[in-house]
């Protein structure tokens, strides 16, 4: 299975962007601020704000993990000068610490996505079957000018 996360609105305080499950759109995304690395060849993220900062463009691989706070959600692995990614439950920059936040995204609240737990409950599954098929990968790749 194939996830593709297109992040195509940015903000002061968040990124909203688009997820999709083998090229169908599954729901959209809240992840905190994505900030420039200014050394994208080293592994450390220099430009990263520890729990403020999203998770950098590229190719990760996706299994499932047991959190203490969000039970058993998608991990997402080998993520350059990040920890501890997951995709959860949440609605707002104040929820994710670095994670991706599942929901429906209404244009009147920016930084906010609804119906997360409906998002996570449907997505699950998906990723559960996925992964007893294979591997589960996903390729986040951002579409709107990244703020200097």
């Amino acid at each position: 299975m194939n996830l593709r996360l297109a992040r195509r609105w940015l903000t002061d305080q968040s990124t909203i962007g688009q997820l999709y499950a083998d090229n169908i759109l599954e729901c959209h995304t809240l992840e905190d601020r994505i900030r420039r690395d200014p050394i994208p060849e080293t592994p450390e993220n220099e430009g990263k704000i520890p729990g403020t900062t999203a998770i950098p463009d590229g190719r990760y691989q996706i299994v499932m993990r047991q959190s203490p706070k969000f039970g058993y959600v998608p991990a997402v692995l080998n993520v350059p000068g990040f920890t501890d990614i997951l995709i959860h439950a949440g609605n707002s920059d104040k929820d994710t610490r670095g994670c991706i936040l599942v929901g429906r995204r209404d244009p009147a609240k920016p930084d906010w996505v609804g119906s997360s737990r409906a998002a996570l409950d449907a997505l699950i599954p998906k990723i559960q079957e996925g992964l007893r098929a294979g591997e589960v990968w996903c390729e986040i790749e951002t579409f709107c000018a990244i703020p200097a």
